[in-house]
């Protein structure tokens, strides 16, 4: 078994990652205290789906909780929340993570445990077909179960119903050409209604492997003891790893694309898209982290006061910028809530402040007040055992390498302005960006 270790920021001690011979991944993180964060990252959500198994990820998730041959459906979440366990996960396009925060116990009882029962459902779930549901027409009135898949499909149904997500989802989608990350995460209710549990556990043999796997355990242990538990509750039993698999990488477009959605809405919504670089690349990622915050991202952001703050016409309702950080390339965005009159004039005005960003030169003022802000948060990841879990998983899932969580503060204070323009130049142009429109219907 391979063994490295990271000097974390703002921990006592080097977090230490161990390889083990079949790819499983297994970090140690110490953090003094009486809780305890237990997670499992898998290489797997969107990314890996087409169309015929969209949703497929998110789907897995909520049915890896019904049950393994050991524990019957609902019996991992009663035993650990009567210890004081909050047990959860999640699905993105990069990954799906499992996770379990609670007290150790006395001489770490129940951290033993957490491990046990996490590794069960991890290693063993049964997907059983009472639980997901008959396949069903989704067109359909007339439903005699209404198990998981409704359960999923209701969540998709109340989601579609949102500007933001279907805004949202129009530019992402024509962001991309090829690439699996055009697909919103948790499907449609047309897949869902009619995937197959052969297709469901055909997926979890395939994704849920040793090498796709990092399992991070953070708190105040014993670690030799922990590793040695993990080893023994994480037992494979030889199962393969995934085919390799590399996905082809999309450019940005090459003339602004613009589209119109209506709906019933009062308001009108917009989100401006781009293509970014790779998560690992970190220097380019802080970059457009310090330029969001900048643009877009408090009260006191460019954006903000000057087209909410200073304005008298209140055209504006909300305006931001975020950036989304994927494994194949990250996401720029900008946001806009405003009146449906002023359409025109809203979207020449982001336009402008993206322009502003070059011409009228980013201040060092503004610049060491977006480099503090993330220096707090990045301080605030180290705070608790959940958050640093999750920031652990997030550099092994999707940047592949802890390592560079080293010298993140050191690449944050190199960042210079001229770096700031150059990143702007190179991936914010009007020209790569996707115009996503939300109006409502009654709107000429």
């Amino acid at each position: 078994m391979k063994k490295s270790t990271v000097k974390y920021p703002y921990l006592t001690r080097e977090v230490e990652i161990y390889e083990r011979e079949n790819g499983h991944k297994i970090v140690l993180a110490h953090k003094e205290g009486e809780l305890v964060n237990i997670s499992s990252w898998v290489k797997t959500g969107s990314i890996n789906e087409d169309d015929r198994i969209n949703g497929i990820s998110h789907f897995l998730e909520h049915l890896m909780f019904k049950g393994t041959h050991k524990h019957k459906a609902g019996e991992f979440d009663k035993i650990l929340e009567a210890k004081g366990a909050i047990v959860n996960a999640a699905t993105w396009k990069d990954y799906t993570f499992y996770y379990v925060t609670l007290p150790k116990g006395e001489n770490g009882e129940n951290l033993n445990l957490a491990l046990e029962l996490h590794a069960d459902m991890m290693l063993d779930p049964v997907l059983p077909e009472e639980e997901i549901g008959p396949a069903f027409d989704v067109n359909s009135t007339e439903v005699k179960q209404k198990r998981e898949r409704h359960v999923v499909i209701e969540e998709i149904r109340m989601r579609k119903d949102q500007p933001w997500t279907k805004v949202y989802n129009t530019c992402n989608y024509n962001m991309y050409t090829v690439h699996p990350y055009k697909r919103d995460v948790i499907g449609t209710p047309e897949i869902i209604s009619q995937v197959t549990r052969d297709d469901i556990m055909n997926y979890y043999r395939t994704f849920y492997s040793p090498e796709n796997i990092t399992t991070i355990v953070v708190g105040d242990f014993d670690s030799e003891e922990i590793l040695k538990k993990v080893e023994k509750e994480f037992d494979f039993k030889g199962r393969p790893n995934a085919p390799k698999h590399t996905n082809p990488m999309d450019t940005p477009v090459q003339e602004t694309k613009y589209f119109e959605e209506k709906a019933h809405v009062n308001t009108s919504y917009a989100i401006f898209g781009w293509l970014g670089p790779k998560a690992c690349d970190i220097k380019a990622s802080i970059e457009l982290d310090l330029i969001s915050i900048i643009l877009g991202d408090s009260t006191s952001s460019r954006m903000y006061q000057n087209l909410i703050e200073k304005r008298t016409d209140a055209l504006f309702n909300m305006v931001s910028s975020e950036h989304y950080q994927f494994k194949d390339g990250d996401n720029f965005f900008i946001q806009a809530n405003f009146k449906p009159e002023g359409k025109e004039q809203a979207l020449e005005l982001i336009k402008e402040e993206l322009k502003n960003l070059t011409e009228k030169r980013i201040t060092e003022k503004e610049l060491e007040k977006a480099k503090k802000r993330i220096k707090t948060r990045f301080a605030y990841s180290a705070e608790t055992v959940s958050e640093i879990g999750e920031t652990i998983g997030y550099y092994m899932t999707v940047c592949e390498d802890l390592k560079l969580v080293e010298q993140y503060l050191a690449d944050l204070d190199s960042v210079t302005i001229d770096d700031l323009n150059e990143t702007i130049k190179k991936y914010l142009d009007i020209k790569n960006c996707v115009i996503s429109v939300l109006v409502p219907e009654q709107q000429v």
